[in-house]
């Protein structure tokens, strides 16, 4: 059920603040046995009746444009997509359904969180999903969300152009980019069906929203946790109201998560000093290890207008091996608009890092995010070769006939030299793949904010469960990882009598008074 903006006294038992991709899981699975009340929280609007949405956001042939919270990278003034709505970036996103590589987990466990190694996360990968073309091992069958590939008789002129061109280009052809080992060019999996996005609005929560133990509210955006006795005991609202809870997760996403925790002294004691804040628990990690990753459009203008369509259709990776357990580095997508087409290069194992901070302690003020993209030379490198592969990839034919014209795009005509390392670091974009600001790890004092449980170091009663506790960005697009990272904390938190496994360790992080 949904609760009224304007309700005055709130009290639960789980409190989930952010209604995107994690929140709703996490709604979703935390209500499903009933006992606990679960409250889930979102600073926008919410769309309970499916027949209602909006247009751009009901089509999942392209990304939605509205919705968004506004912020902006410091450094370059380009923008940062986030979604500010229930089913955040799951709402507006290009519905493409990758899981990335199982060396990216692998290597998650490696660096000291037991747990998430592939071989333990791929029953969570299963459990979120129905694929629709796929019935093995490695594919669920009975999860909310449904997955799909399109079929060579859907591909738009471009899309179908751009496999052949792929192909030719040495791009070997892959049934199932969601199957260990996959890489090369095949059909992108998806959760747009019959033109729908289904989002986790319209699938882990619908499902849930009659639940006698679960309530939404939309329209709220929470300031800070609430610290008592050391121990988190609900948020206060913007407006100053008060939730208590005897649980708080956050799954504010990447720039919400860690904003949320130094607004409510958790992270680096010398940023909370010049924000005037008492330290709750000292957290360097907090807002730093900021990934993204960057991509660049190699961009054609078209010899004749293409016929509407999915944009998202074809996808191609390349590692550096032939090793199964490689991870790729470099991803294209092809799309069109009616008058131009692109192949993309994106960079997937980025080593540049960004870092989130707090001009103001007001909730309503954007925080100030640097994603330094193509900072580290190696990223920059990549990102060069990836550029050359769209740009041999576009050369080749059928695509070649599509283009009416040559490249149009800051390093049109550029092959090498200071003029295009230019053109391609004015060039780079951010994927909307954002992760990292509040990772998890074994020990604070090497930038961990939460364990491999979520929970946040110092402060009991506390976790989250998004995007921003990945520390190492996956080698794919970032939807399904989170959706999984949330089914996997969500068996967690939902452990009836579970005691905080970090209680007792968790008392050297908090700053003495």
């Amino acid at each position: 059920m949904s609760l009224q903006p304007e309700a005055d006294r709130i009290e639960t038992d789980i409190a989930i603040v952010g209604g995107g991709a994690a929140g709703c899981v996490l709604a979703a699975r935390l209500s499903e046995r009933g006992g606990p009340r679960v409250l889930l929280i979102e600073a926008g609007p919410d769309y309970p009746d499916p027949d209602a949405l909006p247009a751009e956001l009901r089509s999942g042939w392209r990304s939605a444009g509205t919705h968004d919270w506004g912020y902006t990278d410091e450094a370059t003034g380009g923008a940062v997509a986030r979604a500010k709505l229930v089913g955040g970036c799951s709402a507006t996103n290009g519905t493409i359904a990758l899981r990335g590589a199982p060396a990216d987990y692998d290597g998650w466990a490696r660096l000291g969180n037991p747990g998430w190694s592939f071989a333990e996360v791929l029953e969570d990968f299963r459990r979120l999903e129905t694929d629709l073309d796929f019935a093995d091992g490695w594919h669920g069958r009975v999860g909310p969300i449904p997955i799909r590939r399109y079929e060579p008789r859907e591909l738009t002129p471009v899309g179908a152009a751009a496999y052949e061109a792929l192909v030719e280009a040495g791009f070997p052809e892959v049934v199932d980019h969601n199957r260990p080992g996959a890489a090369g060019v095949g059909a992108a999996p998806v959760n747009t069906i019959g033109g729908v996005r289904m989002s986790a609005a319209l699938t882990y929560l619908r499902a849930a929203r009659d639940r006698a133990n679960l309530s939404i509210l939309p329209g709220a955006l929470v300031d800070r946790v609430l610290i008592e006795n050391g121990r988190a005991a609900g948020v206060r609202l913007a407006d100053g109201r008060a939730v208590r809870a005897a649980r708080v997760v956050l799954a504010a996403g990447t720039y919400g998560s860690p904003a949320i925790l130094l607004r409510s002294g958790i992270g680096p004691a010398r940023d909370l000093a010049v924000l005037g804040l008492p330290c709750r628990s000292h957290l360097p990690g907090v807002g730093a290890n900021l990934q993204e990753h960057p991509g660049i459009s190699v961009v054609w203008p078209a010899a004749a207008d293409f016929p509407d369509g999915p944009r998202f259709q074809i996808v191609a990776t390349r590692t550096d091996s032939d090793g199964t357990d490689d991870a790729p580095w470099l991803q294209h997508v092809p799309a069109a608009t009616s008058t131009l087409f692109w192949i993309s290069a994106t960079v997937m194992r980025p080593r540049s890092r960004g870092r989130l901070r707090l001009a103001t302690l007001d909730p309503e003020a954007a925080p100030k995010i640097r994603l330094n993209l193509l900072e580290d030379p190696a990223d920059l490198a990549a990102m060069i070769r990836g550029v050359r592969s769209a740009r041999q990839v576009g050369a080749i034919s059928p695509l070649r006939e599509l283009a009416g014209g040559p490249e149009q795009w800051l390093g049109a005509g550029m092959d090498e030299g200071a003029e295009l390392v230019d053109a391609v670091r004015r060039s780079a974009w951010t994927y909307h793949h954002a992760c990292g600001t509040c990772a998890m790890g074994p020990d604070p004092e090497q930038g961990a904010v939460v364990n491999a449980r979520g929970e946040v170091y110092g402060v009991p009663g506390l976790s989250v469960a998004d995007a921003s506790i990945m520390p190492v960005i996956p080698s794919g697009n970032t939807h399904l990882p989170t959706l999984m990272v949330a089914e996997h904390l969500a068996a967690v938190i939902g452990e009836a009598g579970s005691p905080n496994s970090a209680d007792e360790a968790d008392n050297r992080y908090v700053a003495k008074p």
